[in-house]
C-alpha cells in the first residue's frame, strides 16, 4: 500500500501530527516486513479500514478494542467485526446480545456479522493495533501502532466535541487518559469475552446511553 493510495486518509493526516509526519508509512513498512516471514492480517488493504470507514470529522462514537482477530479470514479492519458469512466470535456475540436488550427489548432483527453499517454512521471501531499475525494475539504490539492509535485518541478528544468513548475492559480502559475529562461522554465496562461479560457488560447499557448523548448533543443517534 503505497503513500498514493492512502488519500481516504487525507482528514485525518491533517487533524493527526503523527500522520503528518508519516509514522503509518514506517508502520506500513514494518509491517511488510513482517509479510515476508509469517502470515498478518487483515490483508494490505484492510488495514486503516476503520478510518476509511469514518473519516475524522464523521466520528461520533469511539469503540476502542486491542487488536485483529487472528484466525483465518476473520480480521475485517474494524475492531469486533467479521466479514459477512464468518460466524460471530464470542465477543461479538455478547455485543449482539446486550444490543439486543438493551435497544430492542430483547426482539432484535438479525444482525450481519459485518459492522460496516456501524462505521458508515460514525462508530469508529479502532484496534490499538492494526495488525497481528497468524494465531499470536498481541503479536504486533512490538511495532509501534499504540502510538498512532493513542495520537487518534487524543486528536479526537481534542478537536472534537460531544462524543461517545466505550472502553470495554482493563486495556480500553487505560486509554482513558488520551480523553479529556469534560465534552465527552467516556463509558466504561468489563470485556464482551465470554470470561469477563456477565460481570457487568450484558446489561452495561451503552448502546442506548450513547444514544441519549448523541440525541443531546448532536440531534441524531446510531442505528445499532
Amino acid at each position: 500500500m503505497g503513500a498514493a493510495t492512502l488519500g481516504f486518509l487525507d482528514g485525518w493526516r491533517d487533524t493527526t501530527p503523527l500522520f503528518e509526519a508519516g509514522l503509518h508509512l514506517q508502520l506500513l513498512d514494518a509491517v511488510a516486513a513482517r509479510r515476508e516471514q509469517e502470515i498478518v492480517y487483515p490483508a494490505v488493504e484492510r488495514i486503516f479500514y476503520a478510518l476509511e470507514r469514518t473519516p475524522f470529522e464523521k466520528v461520533r462514537v469511539v469503540i476502542v478494542g486491542q487488536d485483529p482477530y487472528h484466525g483465518p479470514g476473520q480480521a475485517d479492519g474494524l475492531a469486533f467485526s467479521v466479514p459477512e458469512g464468518m460466524p460471530a466470535p464470542p465477543s461479538l456475540r455478547n455485543i449482539f446480545r446486550e444490543v439486543a436488550r438493551d435497544i430492542y427489548a430483547g426482539a432484535a432483527p438479525q444482525f450481519s456479522t459485518d459492522l460496516t453499517r456501524w462505521a458508515d454512521q460514525g462508530v469508529l471501531l479502532l484496534n490499538a493495533v492494526l495488525t497481528v499475525a497468524a494465531g499470536r494475539p498481541g503479536s504486533h504490539r512490538c511495532l509501534g501502532w499504540e502510538t498512532l492509535t493513542d495520537g487518534i485518541i487524543a486528536a479526537l478528544s481534542e478537536q472534537r466535541e460531544g462524543l461517545v468513548f466505550m472502553l470495554w475492559g482493563a486495556y480500553a480502559q487505560s486509554k482513558r487518559v488520551l480523553i479529556a475529562e469534560h465534552g465527552h461522554l467516556v463509558l466504561e465496562a468489563p470485556h464482551p469475552s465470554p470470561l469477563s461479560a456477565y460481570r457487568g457488560f450484558l446489561g452495561c447499557g451503552h448502546f442506548s446511553r450513547a444514544n441519549a448523548w448523541l440525541r443531546a448533543h448532536n440531534g441524531w443517534e446510531i442505528t445499532w
